[in-house]
C-alpha cells in the first residue's frame, strides 16, 4: 500500500474539532483505562492498523497487561473484564456496527450515568472518524511510530 493524503498536515482545520472532543474526553469521568480498550476494540473491528499501535502503547503505559490487550477481541470468552468493561465493549461494538438493540442499552444503562454514557458514545465515535480517516488517507510509513502518549 502506498502513501496518500497527509491528512493531518492538508486538514488541521477539520481535525480541529477531533482535537477538541480528545481533550474534553481526557476530563470526561470515563476512565482513562476503559476509554483506551474501548479505543482498541473499535480500531480492530474497523482494521485501523496506526489506531491499534497507538492504542496499545497507550493502553500499556496505563497499566494494561498484555494478557487482556490480547483476550479483547474474544473478550465475551475470557474472565479477564469486568462487567462495567463488558458493558461498554458491548455498547462501542453496537455503536460501530451502527445498530443498539434494547438489551445492549439496558445492559449499559446497568453500569454508566447518563452523563457517562453520552461520553463513552462520543468516544466510541470519536474513534469510529478517527480510523475512517487513518484508513482513508493510508501512511504505511507512520505505523508503528507512535510513542506512548504521544498526543496527550
Amino acid at each position: 500500500m502506498e502513501q496518500r493524503l497527509n491528512f493531518q498536515e492538508k486538514g488541521p482545520g477539520a481535525l480541529k474539532g477531533l482535537f477538541q472532543i480528545g481533550a474534553y474526553l481526557r476530563k470526561s469521568p470515563i476512565e482513562e483505562s476503559l476509554r483506551t480498550l474501548v479505543e482498541f476494540r473499535v480500531s480492530q473491528i474497523n482494521g485501523c492498523a496506526y489506531c491499534l499501535d497507538m492504542h496499545s502503547k497507550d493502553a500499556r503505559l496505563h497499566g494494561e497487561t498484555e494478557q487482556r490487550l490480547y483476550g479483547l477481541s474474544a473478550w465475551r470468552e475470557t474472565p479477564f473484564y469486568t462487567d462495567r468493561e463488558r458493558a461498554a465493549l458491548a455498547w462501542a461494538e453496537a455503536v460501530t456496527a451502527c445498530h443498539v438493540p434494547d438489551e445492549t442499552y439496558k445492559r449499559v444503562k446497568e453500569h454508566f450515568t447518563d452523563e457517562e454514557l453520552v461520553d463513552l458514545t462520543l468516544a466510541v465515535s470519536n474513534i469510529n472518524t478517527w480510523n475512517r480517516f487513518n484508513i482513508a488517507f493510508s501512511n504505511p510509513a507512520v505505523v508503528g511510530t507512535y510513542q506512548p502518549g504521544q498526543f496527550g
